[in-house]
């Protein structure tokens, strides 16, 4: 065949224009289908569930080796069988050679996975569009795992996040998704680490939801489903289908406990805000006192947590056996205090030397031994209305973690799944809630957010060089359009949505006050449902009017920006501070033109 054309290319031979058309690769097809996202969020899900299983192998095969105990925290003053010389003076040495082996590899290779973890995924889905070291997997499940193993008193909830979310933002650059589904990813990776190390698939995925993305949507929780509940076939297949913790069954005997249980919650809600408050006190208090390498600071460090090892040998590692046994009223109430003292310095002292683990475990053992030593009290003073002692240790662990993270959803989620306790769920919502705003009156921060806060990044402004988010609202808003009665009819409003040129419209009372906004799909919809126009009784704007919280003109854009993405129209009022006349408008496009406009000194 002679001519420009190919037997393999559509064109126009004559006009010498060629047309290649190639096949897309199986990674585009991947990344453009409509299946994909759950293609992807199976294979995140797979990732985590097999991850999970690793991470947890490495912590008994490190716990073993340094204390020669499957769970040194339940089993006493006991010597390592490996060096049996040493007595139990051992746990003074162990976490200072954990420290020599995992201060170097965090140092060395990812900096980002020293400390708790959920910050830092926390931070790389808000202000770096999902994007996360791809070597923190692997860095962070072997400092995480030699940190358990040698003492250091954290939970494996943190690493486990960050191990899922590092794999499924590793996906997403291979893929090369776009950064909301890189987001996503992240969220699944989050989700299914979770779900596969707790056996808790509901948890995952309200956890990734409220704490990771702090969003709710159709198909962030299809995804997010999909892959926990992958993650938790594999997880159940390597540790079998059982509750993560072992308790016996606790119901609420008398009305009467429900008062006493809410007075829990207020106490746990205190304790969850002076945990977090302790954490980086202690942290500081490291960082001021250590001028050697960073990389040294965990060795050197892990004498003090030795010698608090020496002490509490309850405080060895994460510390389940001790949680169990408290809530089974194997303690009295004295030594309960005690260790929850024990565990508030012990979780501290570990992160503040460069350790790293999660928060989430000691949360839970600081409530359980509050929530016991509480129950106890209340029991010798009220014999006959206290009920089980138990009942308190299960409901005072979703309490103080509802009051240092603020995460009430997750909590009780969390606590049902991880001991199988339905009959205890309306005293733990009630104690969760009551937590969650003690907290909020005490501390604007939490115990994740504190630590982001302490080194300037603040999740809900700009990220630092942004060029949209440091201006006021003042200094981009539009003229405020023209505003619709309430009493007018949905005809007449609709022809002034047509000549506007919003999508939505500001409604005002008789009096002049803003009632909300009237948004062009609202009428269109009422309209389509009544055809012909005859309305009896006609319908009105103000009948319509969808309320909005109005914006400030001395707010910054930053936060004017998530509620206007929030916004049910194409706009926002701005009112001027303290007063409640509108003066302005904002939309999309007027905050774009923060490009153009010069940052307020």
């Amino acid at each position: 065949m002679s001519g420009t054309g190919t037997t393999d290319a559509v064109g126009t031979a004559n006009r010498g224009t060629v047309v290649e058309t190639r096949p897309p690769s199986p990674v585009a097809r991947l990344r453009n289908a409509p299946w994909g996202l759950l293609a992807l969020a199976v294979t995140v899900g797979a990732g985590a569930g097999l991850g999970s299983i690793a991470f947890r192998w490495l912590i008994v095969t490190f716990t073993h080796l340094f204390s020669g105990h499957a769970d040194y925290a339940g089993v006493g003053r006991e010597a390592n069988p490996h060096v049996p010389w040493l007595g139990v003076f051992f746990v003074v040495l162990a976490p200072v050679v954990g420290g020599l082996l995992y201060g170097p590899l965090v140092d060395r290779f990812a900096k980002e996975a020293r400390g708790h973890g959920v910050p830092e995924v926390m931070l790389a889905v808000a202000q770096r569009g999902g994007r996360i070291n791809p070597q923190v997997s692997v860095v962070k499940a072997l400092a995480s795992a030699l940190c358990i193993g040698s003492g250091g008193s954290v939970g494996r909830e943190g690493p486990i996040v960050q191990i899922g979310s590092a794999l499924g933002s590793t996906l997403g650059r291979v893929v090369k998704v776009s950064e909301d589904r890189m987001r996503l990813l992240v969220a699944c990776g989050a989700a299914g680490g979770i779900a596969a190390t707790f056996n808790a698939p509901l948890a995952g995925v309200f956890f990734s939801m409220e704490l990771i993305l702090g969003a709710f949507s159709v198909e962030a929780f299809g995804a997010t489903v999909l892959s926990s509940v992958t993650a938790s076939i594999i997880g159940r297949a390597a540790f079998g289908d059982t509750a993560f913790l072992t308790l016996p069954p606790f119901h609420v005997e008398h009305l009467g406990q429900y008062g006493l249980f809410a007075v829990l919650g207020v106490l746990a809600g205190a304790v969850g805000v002076g945990f977090t408050r302790i954490l980086y006190w202690i942290e500081d208090a490291c960082d001021w006192a250590w001028r050697g390498p960073e990389w040294l600071r965990p060795a050197v460090g892990g004498l003090l947590l030795g010698v608090v090892l020496l002490v509490l040998p309850e405080m060895y590692g994460v510390g389940y056996p001790v949680l169990e046994k408290a809530a089974h009223g194997g303690y009295v109430a004295g030594f309960l205090l005690l260790l929850l003292v024990g565990k508030i310095l012990a979780t501290s002292l570990t992160i503040g030397i460069g350790g790293s683990g999660g928060v989430f475990a000691p949360s839970l053992f600081i409530g359980a031994m509050l929530g016991a030593a509480y129950g106890a009290t209340t029991h010798q003073l009220l014999p006959s209305t206290a009920g089980a002692v138990g009942a308190y240790a299960l409901v005072g662990m979703g309490a103080v973690f509802a009051g240092a993270s603020r995460a009430p959803i997750t909590a009780v989620v969390i606590l049902f799944e991880l001991t199988g306790q339905y009959s205890i769920i309306l005293p733990l919502m009630l104690a969760i809630v009551l937590a969650t705003l003690t907290s909020r009156l005490l501390s604007h921060d939490t115990v994740y957010t504190l630590k982001l806060r302490r080194r300037g990044i603040d999740l809900t402004a700009p990220a630092p060089g942004a060029k949209i988010g440091s201006q006021t609202v003042e200094e981009v808003m539009e003229p405020l359009p023209a505003p619709l009665p309430d009493a007018t009819e949905l005809t007449e409003a609709g022809d002034l949505l047509v000549r506007s040129e919003h999508g939505a419209l500001p409604v005002l009372d008789a009096e002049g006050r803003y009632l909300g906004t009237l948004t062009a799909r609202s009428v269109a919809e009422v309209l389509a449902e009544r055809p012909g126009g005859d309305f009896e009784p006609p319908a009105l704007a103000g009948d319509l009017a969808e309320p909005t919280t109005p914006l400030t003109t001395d707010m910054p854009l930053s936060t004017a920006l998530h509620a206007l993405v929030a916004a049910p129209g194409a706009g926002l009022p701005v009112l001027a501070p303290g007063k409640d006349r509108m003066i302005g408008w904002l939309t999309h496009q007027s905050a774009l033109r923060a490009l153009h406009t010069p940052v307020s000194a």
